[in-house]
């Protein structure tokens, strides 16, 4: 699949999550549409995603879109994405990102040689999946949104415990959205390329278009090792 490819197949995920009928625009164009029900962001709030190059906006009433418009529509798609620039045009009460999007094709993939290491499978539903999450802590845990999978967990693990594990959700446009969480005492050997290898190796079997979001730049690594190219980001903006 060509990175061409990548960007027509992710843009048309946003397109449907969007809940209206929108498009994205032209190269270096901004399109800005009324959704109520919106999927780019939480109910209320301004969603903006930029791919390829060009951005959708949903803005949660008329009034909103209005001000949306006439505060972004002058922006380059870049600046959409900028939470500073976001916060100098409008009157922002709240900002969640931006995270990035990177999306992989099976061509591009790069598996992880396990080693001596076990990877085993888990329900999404295994009650030492919680423990992983309490460990990790409300935060890492919430980012990861490990509980929301709907695939089977791939899991490592030392002394009996889960230590890492990654699975995926499965989004419309048979998308699969990448979950990977680490304890804090074992970041930094390896163990979330390696259950997210097996994650995404899953995925792109069942003929899923793996996502990647992530904000913490360490889960952007570890997305970059696996083959992933960041094709666009994510914001969503609550208006004052």
């Amino acid at each position: 699949m060509s990175m061409d490819a990548l960007v027509v197949r992710a843009r048309e995920l946003w397109e449907d999550l969007a809940q209206v009928p929108v498009s994205f625009a032209p190269p270096g164009g901004v399109n800005v549409v009324v959704s109520p029900r919106s999927g780019l962001c939480p109910v209320g709030w301004v969603g903006v995603v930029a791919l390829g190059g060009s951005a959708i906006v949903t803005a949660p009433s008329d009034s909103a879109a209005v001000i949306v418009r006439g505060a972004l529509g002058r922006l380059p798609v870049e600046a959409l994405v900028d939470s500073a620039v976001v916060r100098e045009a409008l009157p922002v009460a709240r900002v969640l990102g931006p995270a990035a999007l990177s999306y992989v094709s099976p061509a591009s993939f790069r598996p992880v040689e396990t080693g001596a290491l076990t990877v085993e499978q888990l329900p999404a539903t295994h009650p030492d999946l919680r423990i992983l999450e309490q460990v990790a802590g409300h935060e890492d845990a919430g980012e990861a949104a490990l509980d929301e999978i709907t695939s089977p967990a791939f899991v490592v693990r030392e002394h009996n415990q889960v230590v890492a594990a990654a699975g995926y959700l499965t989004w419309p446009r048979r998308t699969a959205h990448i979950s990977v969480l680490t304890a804090p005492e074992v970041r930094g050997r390896g163990l979330a390329r390696v259950t997210g290898s097996a994650a995404v190796a899953h995925a792109l079997a069942a003929g899923l278009l793996p996502q990647w979001r992530a904000r913490p730049p360490a889960s952007r690594r570890v997305a970059a090792a696996l083959g992933f190219e960041e094709l666009g980001s994510q914001l969503s903006i609550e208006i004052a």
